[in-house]
């Protein structure tokens, strides 16, 4: 069994062990999207990690979900996480960036702009605006021409990522955001060429990532996906046929790694996954036991199942420095969950105390 602690590689990428931080909403850019000094200081207490995928980062205005969520489509924008990525680099860490749109995940009040999604089927519950929890509109279902806009529109992105300082970008394809949108067939109701069959239904979350891979590098990008996931009222009626036809369109494009969302080790789809999957996987365990012994076993079960790296998520948020105290045995800090997102502010986002001696 590897030791999660130990060195390891992605790409060109020498890494000092096999602890990702997985990219999470918090809610701190300022209200154009740009990343602000508190989030600079936020990434840079959390440098020792392996790799830091930043937070999501929406490639274009109608994109965005929330308020105060990161963008990437400005000149003010990659200024903002230039300054994120030469903090943490300066403190030894290495970061990609999540690309993020929002599909159907938006309002309004918050970007201005009728959402777009594959098809006008809203979203099923409340989403979170300026004015507080409202009903989702009804999305405008995308044109041929949204569709290709789009897809430049990540390309560009990620093309700001690199210029910003970021080692490469994640295609954010899971947790029902728009490339999820269309391979979910409760919401992707079309019946043109990005709609129907499962194999039109990936074609859009296969083109963004080829037009990223072709904008920065194959090397440089991610994708992340989360097979059977159900956030922002997703259906899957045909999960086990659906993402092992997405992996075989992707496999052939040499990416830097699958980035896999509540893996199960255990599934019969995990193993086929992992088995298609000619290069680097990230596992993002499901962790209920959020204590050293907790997140070390879900680490080390997550390597043993064939992963390459482990994703973790509320064990870094809650502890800075979550690598050293797991190497130390030491106890982590509890997560203060009322300030994950939409609060601002430090609390619960850099008071996080760190091991003393």
């Amino acid at each position: 069994m590897t030791d999660f602690l130990a060195p390891a590689r992605l790409g060109r990428l020498a890494l000092p062990h096999h602890l990702v931080m997985a990219p999470l909403t918090r809610n701190r850019a300022e209200p154009d999207g740009t990343p602000t000094p508190l989030m600079a200081e936020y990434y840079a207490q959390r440098a020792s990690a392996g790799l830091i995928i930043g937070e999501a980062a929406t490639p274009n205005a109608v994109g965005q979900t929330y308020p105060d969520i990161a963008a990437l489509h400005t000149d003010r924008h990659t200024e903002g996480w230039r300054k994120v990525t030469e903090v943490v680099e300066k403190a030894g860490g290495r970061m990609f960036l999540q690309l993020q749109h929002g599909g159907r995940v938006s309002h309004p009040l918050t970007t201005g702009l009728t959402p777009v999604a594959p098809s006008a089927v809203p979203l099923p519950e409340t989403i979170f605006t300026r004015e507080g929890h409202l009903p989702a509109p009804v999305p405008r279902a995308m044109t041929r021409d949204d569709i290709r806009d789009t897809v430049a529109d990540f390309a560009a992105a990620a093309r700001r990522a690199v210029d910003a300082g970021f080692e490469g970008v994640e295609v954010h394809a899971a947790n029902g955001h728009l490339p999820h949108q269309f391979l979910a067939g409760n919401t992707n109701l079309r019946t043109d060429a990005y709609g129907g069959t499962v194999e039109r239904r990936t074609r859009f979350a296969v083109e963004v990532t080829e037009a990223v891979a072709g904008a920065i590098g194959a090397e440089r990008t991610g994708v992340r996906i989360s097979p059977g996931g159900t956030v922002n009222g997703i259906r899957e009626d045909d999960t086990d046929a659906l993402y092992p036809a997405l992996v075989h369109r992707l496999r052939g494009l040499d990416l830097a790694y699958l980035h896999l969302v509540r893996a199960e080790p255990g599934s019969a789809l995990y193993r086929r996954l992992r088995a298609d999957w000619p290069g680097v996987l990230i596992g993002n365990p499901v962790l209920t036991d959020l204590t050293t012994e907790g997140v070390s076993r879900g680490a080390r079960e997550m390597l043993a199942a064939g992963a390459d790296l482990v994703a973790l998520g509320r064990p870094f948020l809650a502890n800075p420095d979550l690598v050293e105290r797991l190497r130390r045995n030491a106890p982590l800090n509890p997560l203060r969950e009322r300030y994950l997102m939409y609060v601002g502010g430090a609390d619960g986002y850099t008071d996080y105390p760190a091991l003393v001696g």
